[in-house]
């Protein structure tokens, strides 16, 4: 499923090149709105959550339908979400960039741009339409182009989310210089979801390095035990577009985050 979603992505960003091209969009994105704090909302104490907008996907199909990302986002900022994720793939997840900007304008959160990035052009992108981090996917990304587009975030003032998705992949972020590390719980090849993953890779990753659990993540009591294994946010998505009310199910997740007094002395210690 990866290969397809990339190879629709390559032929996607050469059209949209074609439409704007790049000394026009660096003008854009010179212009754009100073980047909000995407890591440090992530080093909040206990489990940070990044809450997810996402319309639709391969595996799940249409998960809300008519939703509006801006009053999504309104309710996950009241319930205590640290930050947004939006998908802006259009032709497999019904996204757009226009629902990253009314997100990020109605909840003040900092916004992550979910996306295929394949081309430094999408970092451009990301920073013209005021996205404040880029998702990265190791294994969609040979080696120098990792590196090269971590360089390209850094300089724009975007973090960037490495996402990874067994221990090689952990280590190939780390030695390309990531300071956020995901790990994936879904193959995004298979679409086949283990939730154990994440904290299995948990003590590859430095204490210095944000460490952030996605896809999988349902319960509250999942939660509470990501925050023993010290792990810095998770990035929740189906769970939430698909429940009656998305901001009373966040909340009950962000609840199951804060860390208890001992909670917290184990995690600085």
């Amino acid at each position: 499923m990866l290969d397809e979603i990339l190879a629709h992505k390559r032929i996607e960003v050469a059209e949209r090149r074609a439409r704007l091209p790049i000394r026009l969009l660096e003008r854009q994105a010179e212009a754009a709105p100073s980047p909000r704090d995407f890591a440090g909302a992530l080093r909040a104490p206990g489990v940070s959550v990044i809450a997810e907008i996402k319309r639709k996907s391969p595996s799940g199909g249409e998960l809300r339908p008519g939703a509006s990302a801006a009053s999504l986002a309104a309710e996950y900022a009241a319930n205590g979400a640290n930050a947004l994720s939006v998908l802006t793939d259009a032709h497999y997840f019904g996204g757009s960039d226009q629902d990253l900007a009314d997100a990020r304008e109605r909840s003040g959160l900092p916004a992550l741009r979910k996306d295929f990035v394949v081309d430094p052009y999408q970092v451009l992108e990301a920073r013209a339409i005021g996205a404040d981090a880029v998702l990265l996917i190791v294994r969609s990304l040979a080696e120098r182009d990792l590196v090269s587009l971590l360089a390209l975030s850094r300089a724009l003032g975007l973090a960037a989310l490495v996402e990874t998705h067994n221990a090689d992949e952990v280590r190939r972020a780390l030695g390309a210089g990531a300071k956020i590390v995901g790990v994936n719980n879904r193959d995004l090849d298979r679409l086949v979801t283990d939730p154990t993953l994440a904290p299995r890779l948990r003590p590859l990753v430095p204490r210095d390095v944000v460490f952030v659990a996605e896809s999988g993540i349902h319960q509250p009591a999942q939660i509470t035990e990501l925050l023993e294994l010290r792990v810095d946010a998770v990035l929740v998505g189906e769970a939430l577009v698909k429940a009656p009310s998305p901001g009373k199910r966040l909340a009950e997740l962000v609840a199951a985050g804060r860390p208890t007094a001992a909670v917290a002395a184990a995690r600085e210690s």
